[in-house]
């Protein structure tokens, strides 16, 4: 049997296992420790196992996960994350549909201190679902926004799908993460004008909220005053060249602590919490890690990539015909793919096209974590919007899913703004002092 053969094989085994629902690290685990058994021998398997699962465990590059985890653990626990909401909810939410864009930015700036999709979106739902029910929203938006604006969490950095990415592709973490920047900000920008579009046709999907006056304005944006100088210190570290990824994870983390000492919401118990929370999450991390490098061997000695790559060729296409035929692939994956599964099994193929095309690998790298983004959402897998169900169980999950399809043709948009103006995602790293 041809090592293609055998690749793809274990691609459909890999998607029989992932239907099965075994968790994902071990799905791709058994399929690529199998995969290289048969094509390279037992003894190589287990020789590359060892080998590689001693070199991620030792890798210092990879201290940038369970610090960024514990920093938006510890702002979650303590309060900071609804100090952020608070200050949108106070400047803007007496605007139609003003809460809805206040949980956007709670989202985004949320985002910047958790770098999880599924935490933004589980801590703002939360947070501000029940402040948009009292003031009688649809639920449709409600929950739609809330399942939408936690996607914000895998592109504006600190991102853990930017890290996943930079180990597999070996690129720069620190680049990667300036390179989410603008392109979150736009996305962020991009969901309030979809929600303020909504409300102008049909207002009543988003009633004015309270208005506040200009005291509590200001108590409101001085409340999140400490959140938003850890978010400036990190990136602004990172760009200004004063901290590597590594270190600034440190200093924020570092600085959450202090701050939620300083405040005394933190105790030790919540601390606690927050650190078993953070060395979970990064032993899950950990595993997919290990796992992409037992499956991207055994892709590379399928000669799959390679054949793929062949394929394209005789096509014809441009190379930014090939970018949005690749870019189709992973949102059409996205309906039936967790984001880190996608990542592994796709970019081994994947990532030497581009290469050989000539495109910006930070560029596609932003490009293929805003796809990832749109499977958060899109039916039927569409994690964020089971994780907003799970705390709005009223809601019926249709009207959920009918709630994200603006926000979701919004990420069309992003993606296609982002295509046609790389320099988007690519100024602050190619501007940052290294």
């Amino acid at each position: 049997m041809s090592g293609t053969a055998v690749g793809l094989i274990g691609i459909a085994a890999l998607f029989v296992l992932l239907g099965l629902r075994i968790p994902v690290a071990f799905a791709m685990f058994i399929v690529g420790f199998i995969g290289i058994a048969v094509l390279n021998g037992i003894n190589a398997a287990v020789s590359l196992l060892a080998s590689e699962s001693f070199t991620l465990a030792t890798s210092s590059e990879l201290v940038v996960i369970p610090l960024f985890i514990l920093m938006g653990n510890v702002a979650s626990a303590t309060g900071m994350s609804r100090q952020l909401y608070d200050a949108a909810y106070a400047v803007i939410g007496s605007f139609k549909g003003g809460l809805a864009s206040a949980t956007v930015i709670g989202c985004g700036g949320f985002a910047a201190l958790s770098g999880s999709s599924v935490a933004s979106a589980l801590t703002m739902g939360k947070v501000a679902l029940a402040q948009m029910d009292r003031f009688n929203y649809d639920s449709r938006l409600s929950t739609g926004v809330v399942a939408a604006g936690g996607t914000l969490g895998i592109l504006i950095p600190p991102s853990t799908g930017f890290v996943i990415y930079a180990i597999l592709t070996e690129q720069s973490i620190g680049r990667l993460f300036l390179a989410g920047v603008f392109p979150g900000i736009l996305l962020l920008v991009l969901f309030v004008l979809a929600v303020t579009l909504l409300c102008w046709v049909w207002p009543n999907y988003g009633p004015a909220g309270p208005q506040t006056s200009l005291a509590q304005k200001l108590t409101a944006l001085a409340g999140a005053g400490p959140i938003v100088a850890v978010i400036v210190l990190t990136i602004g570290g990172i760009y200004g060249g004063l901290f590597s990824p590594v270190e600034a994870s440190a200093v924020g983390a570092g600085a959450v602590i202090l701050i939620g000492t300083a405040m005394r919401t933190l105790t030790l118990r919540t601390l606690w919490i927050s650190a078993k929370d953070s060395v979970v999450t990064t032993a899950t991390v950990m595993l997919i890690l290990i796992a992409a490098h037992m499956i991207n061997p055994f892709m590379a000695l399928s000669h799959i990539p390679s054949v793929v790559g062949e394929f394209i060729n005789t096509m014809n296409l441009s190379p930014t015909g090939v970018l949005v035929m690749i870019l189709a692939i992973y949102i059409v994956l996205g309906c039936f793919l967790e984001g880190f599964a996608m990542l592994v099994l796709t970019l081994p193929i994947f990532f030497p096209i581009i290469l050989n095309l000539g495109i910006d690998p930070i560029w596609f790298g932003v490009l293929v974590v805003l796809a990832l983004e749109m499977g958060l959402i899109s039916p039927p897998v569409g994690l964020n919007v089971f994780i907003v169900k799970s705390v709005a169980p009223k809601v019926p999950l249709g009207d959920i899913f009918r709630g994200v399809i603006p926000f979701w043709l919004m990420m069309i948009v992003t993606l296609a703004i982002l295509i046609v103006f790389p320099q988007i995602a690519l100024y602050l790293p190619n501007t940052m002092i290294n």
